[in-house]
Parts: C-alpha cells; sequence; structure tokens
C-alpha cells in the first residue's frame, strides 16, 4: 500500500475503533514499563480499509522480522493518534505475517524503560508514537545502532541542532495545517454565532500545528467574504488555552467549558482524548456545539460522538506507520523523513456524516476547492513543515 492516494474530502476517513460499549477496541498490553505483550490476536477494529495491495505484488518480509510499537500517556485505546499508529503495526503483521510486540506508557517516565524493553525483546523495528518519546527514543537509538526506529509526529531533531539526532531513526511528520485550514474555513462559515473555539493538550508544535492552520482558515473566510468571524482560546504560537496534558479530565473539561461559555457554537479540542471532556462541557451547556475532531474521522472511530463532529482533520498514521514497516521488512533501510500532506494523502478533512443537511452545499463547494487551491500552491498554509514532502 502506498500513501500516495489523496484522502478524499468526501469520502476517506483514517480513522481507529472507539472502545465504548457499542465497538472493539486493540487490548492494550500491560502498562510497566519493562512489560511487553506479543500482540498475536489483536482486536479487530471499526476502520475504513486503505487501499489494498496488489495481490500480485504482496508486501513480503525479508526474513524474520519483528515490529514494535510503544505509545504515549494517551494509550493505544486513544480512539486516534496512538491507536491509528498501532493498527498500523497490526496491518503490517497480519499481511506480512511477521511477528509483534507493543508496550503502553501510562506516565512520561515510563518512556525510557519501555523503549529499553522493546530492544530487549528482539524487536527488528520499534515505533515511537508521539512528539513527547523524541528525546528518549533518540537516546535508545544511538545506543541500539541495528534496531531501527519509526518516530511518529517528531522531525527527530529532539535536541534542535538542526540535523537529525540518530541515523537509524525514521521520521513520520504531517503537515496537518493544511487540513485544518479546510476546517476552519468550514467551521467559520457554518458558524451562526460568529464565534469558534479551539484548545490544546501542550503546546508542542504537533499540536499547535492544528491549531494554526484552522486559524489561517478562518481568516481566509474572513477575507474572501468580509466578515469577522473570531477564533478564541488561541492567539497564535504558544499563546493560547492548554490543558498541560494529553488526558480526558475536569481540567479539559473546565477549559472547554470555559471557551463555550464565551459563545463558540464550534470547538476544535486537539490532544487526543481531551476531546471526550469537550463533548463533556457541550453537553452540559444545553447549547449546540460542534465539534471539530482530529487524527481519525470521530465519527467512525467514536460513535458516541455521531451528534456533535462536524468533521475531522485526518492524519493517516496508520498508512504510513504500515507502509515503513513493510519497507524495512523488505530490506530497506532508508530513513529520510515522510511529510504527509493533502497532496500525497497524508493528510485531509473528513466528510460531513450527519451534518451534511446542515452545511450549506455551497460552503462544502468551497472547502473542497481549497484543497486544491493548497496542493496546486495557489493558497499558502503557514506551518513549521511548509515545504517540505
Amino acid at each position: 500500500m502506498g500513501t500516495a492516494a489523496v484522502l478524499s474530502t468526501i469520502a476517506l476517513a483514517a480513522c481507529g475503533a472507539a472502545p465504548d460499549d457499542n465497538a472493539t477496541t486493540p487490548a492494550p498490553a500491560d502498562t510497566g514499563a519493562a512489560e511487553t505483550t506479543d500482540a498475536t490476536e489483536p482486536a479487530e477494529t471499526d476502520t475504513t480499509e486503505p487501499a489494498e495491495t496488489d495481490a500480485t505484488e504482496a508486501p513480503q518480509a525479508d526474513g524474520d522480522f519483528k515490529a514494535c510499537i510503544v505509545s504515549d500517556e494517551g494509550g493505544f485505546d486513544d480512539r486516534s493518534f496512538n491507536q491509528l499508529s498501532y493498527e498500523g503495526v497490526v496491518q503490517a503483521k497480519d499481511e506480512l505475517g511477521i511477528e509483534m510486540a507493543e508496550v503502553q506508557s501510562d506516565t512520561p517516565t515510563d518512556y525510557a524503560p519501555n523503549l529499553a524493553s522493546l530492544v530487549d525483546e528482539q524487536c527488528n523495528l520499534i515505533v515511537s508514537v508521539g512528539f513527547a518519546l523524541a528525546a528518549d527514543t533518540a537516546t535508545v537509538a544511538n545506543s541500539n545502532p541495528d534496531v531501527e526506529f519509526v518516530l511518529v509526529d517528531h522531525d527527530g531533531d529532539a535536541d534542535f541542532d538542526g540535523s537529525k539526532d540518530a541515523e537509524n531513526i525514521k521520521p513520520l511528520v504531517y503537515d496537518t495545517a493544511q487540513a485544518a485550514f479546510m476546517a476552519g474555513y468550514l467551521a467559520a462559515g457554518y458558524s451562526e454565532a460568529g464565534m469558534v473555539g479551539t484548545f490544546g493538550g501542550q503546546p508542542f508544535p504537533t499540536v499547535t500545528i492544528f491549531m494554526d492552520g484552522f486559524k489561517q482558515g478562518v481568516e481566509h473566510y474572513n477575507e474572501v467574504k468580509g466578515t469577522d468571524v473570531q477564533v478564541i482560546g488561541y492567539q497564535g504560537g504558544d499563546q493560547g488555552s492548554f490543558t498541560g496534558g494529553f488526558e480526558a479530565n475536569d481540567t479539559a473539561k473546565s477549559l472547554a467549558a470555559g471557551i463555550i461559555d464565551q459563545g463558540v457554537d464550534v470547538i476544535l479540542p486537539v490532544g487526543g482524548p481531551i476531546y471526550q471532556s469537550a463533548i463533556d462541557a457541550i453537553k452540559d451547556s444545553g447549547r449546540e456545539v460542534a465539534l471539530i475532531g482530529v487524527d481519525a474521522d470521530f465519527f467512525e472511530s467514536d460513535p458516541s460522538t455521531q451528534d456533535y463532529v462536524l468533521t475531522s482533520i485526518l492524519k493517516a498514521m496508520d498508512v504510513s506507520v504500515y507502509d515503513a514497516i513493510v519497507a524495512a521488512a523488505g530490506g530497506d533501510t532508508n530513513t529520510d523523513t515522510y511529510v504527509g500532506t493533502l497532496e500525497n494523502g497524508g493528510v485531509g478533512i473528513a466528510p460531513l456524516h450527519n451534518f451534511e443537511d446542515k452545511v450549506d452545499p455551497a460552503l462544502w463547494q468551497e472547502v473542497q476547492e481549497l484543497q486544491e487551491q493548497i496542493i496546486s500552491g495557489e493558497l499558502t498554509v503557514t506551518s513549521y513543515l511548509e515545504g517540505q514532502g
């Protein structure tokens, strides 16, 4: 499977399954820092099937190969970021017939020992999920040059010296500002209040890239339409509303409630499970507030959100993780950075689903046209990944 198939703004959703009463989820490993689980029968998830590999050119593993994965503190059942990456490993295991092991992190102090435990498990390739694992991944990678590492959502330069910290790290990054721009334009056009909101987990570049793109999309709508839709909760850079973590908790709920109370009727929470707290705040408000998902298509990955989700900003982490493992298992040691864009299908925007009848078709058509304008270069979306990929 290649990542060249572009995520359609109408039909394709990269998603993970929701761990609720009506869906099955991956069974995460015990969270002890040194414990791993050999995933021989991962639970099936409610996903949109990626493009099938041509049966005549099925990927082949080069001898025995073991692909492993470590989560950040969000866990493999976060219905978005970690789970999508996990599903890419599971797909590679199933299609290639390789071995797999997983270990889940509860706190940042788990990252280093969890990575070390996977080295001890004789993993050939280790997927580190998340910006927060970058420094520990670099340390372990430099100590184990014969092990390949795939670092999801970080460019591999944790010490900011302008070069990758270890030669055996393959970074996977995603210019989600492009898709978030489309979502911001949509939100501005949908809003009747003239106010939309956003907040994040922590001011990591991989979080603020969503918020920056969203804000630029709202501003572009204002420029085109002569309106003055306001963005509540984010001023740019690291100036905005952040919970300080990536957990669904009272802090996240209070922050969401504070934004909702200012009158917004669309909200974008960026930070894995914190969207659950935002939905709780919407319910408590008694107001009609639409939510925009991130990473996965929340309508598919968490059916409990279906009455709230206007759209989702997609990152095809499952596809890029799968592709990286297929390449490595086949003997390809290329560790060049992969950058997901609208053009290569690494990012995109989900369908409107239940909101299709609530969104003006002309507005939705304009959103689709934005995709082509961004791909062609007619429109420039600023981000720290601009010009890469």
